[in-house]
């Protein structure tokens, strides 16, 4: 399984992101989470021991590792680069495991707009292409509200994007952004998830809201998160009511993706 998780800021997408890599991790034995989030912080939500994640370094702030890889000159603009840089190795050489999890953080590119055309980026996107077409582990991305670090390349090998919202109507839009965005560059399989529901009418508003999305599942607001970062622990332990949807979460995405390829084999 291969899945992009996203959603606006806040919203309880890295929490999802981490109780599905538990999930995950009980039944497959082998996860990689990618933290895509340009402020980066699925590792804590895993619950990785601090000293874990003090040894690892976000792949677009190695610029010597950017450099030698693409051919480029770190802190210089322009210039010619490798489009297709070497990055098989980087999973296995620049990423922490816990637990059965392995975490990889990607960073963010700190120059140039959201088109932009460098070596930091480059790099980036051809390590997700690799990693999405070439390695055979259950893949979580955990994304910001867009899709800049997939390709129309990578977009078939993403199994769904799961798009997390509130029940608010800002949150509901910036599903709406993403929709569209995914669009345009051929993902085909997106869906939606509740988040921080309180109440039934929390749930209602989510359906009835949705910008032509299926609703996956719901994941309760719940204390119990708040007091697992406090504590550094990992959501999946501290909230098992969290842990409990996310299960009912996958299972809902397996169904679905399952309903999908019937599709496809009678058509």
């Amino acid at each position: 399984m291969k899945l992009a998780i996203t959603g606006k800021g806040g919203v309880g997408k890295t929490t999802l992101t981490s109780l599905l890599a538990y999930h995950y991790a009980a039944q497959a034995g082998a996860v990689l989470a990618i933290d895509a989030d340009p402020s980066p912080c699925l590792g804590a939500a895993l619950g990785f021991p601090p000293g874990l994640l003090q040894s690892l370094t976000p792949i677009a702030e190695m610029h010597e590792l950017v450099a030698e890889r693409t051919d480029s000159k770190p802190g210089t603009f322009g210039g010619y680069f490798k489009l297709n840089p070497r990055v098989e190795d980087i999973p296995d050489r620049y990423t922490v495991t816990h637990r059965g999890i392995t975490l990889l953080e990607l960073g963010a590119v700190e120059h140039g707009g959201s088109g932009c055309i460098c070596p930091e980026s480059v790099l980036l996107k051809q390590l997700v292409s690799h990693i999405l077409l070439r390695r055979n582990e259950v893949v979580l991305l955990d994304m910001y509200a867009g899709v800049e670090h997939l390709g129309r390349a990578t977009a078939e090998a993403v199994d769904a994007m799961i798009m997390v919202v509130e029940p608010t109507a800002r949150s509901i839009a910036t599903a709406a952004q993403i929709k569209s965005l995914a669009a345009d560059i051929g993902l085909k399989h997106l869906f939606l998830v509740g988040s921080k529901i309180q109440t039934p009418e929390d749930a209602q508003y989510v359906s009835a809201h949705s910008p032509g999305l299926p609703v996956l599942g719901h994941m309760p607001h719940s204390p119990h998160a708040q007091t697992a970062d406090r504590l550094g622990q990992a959501v999946y332990d501290a909230a098992p009511e969290l842990a409990r949807a996310a299960h009912a979460i996958a299972d809902a995405v397996e169904v679905a993706m399952k309903a999908v390829i019937q599709t496809a084999d009678h058509g």
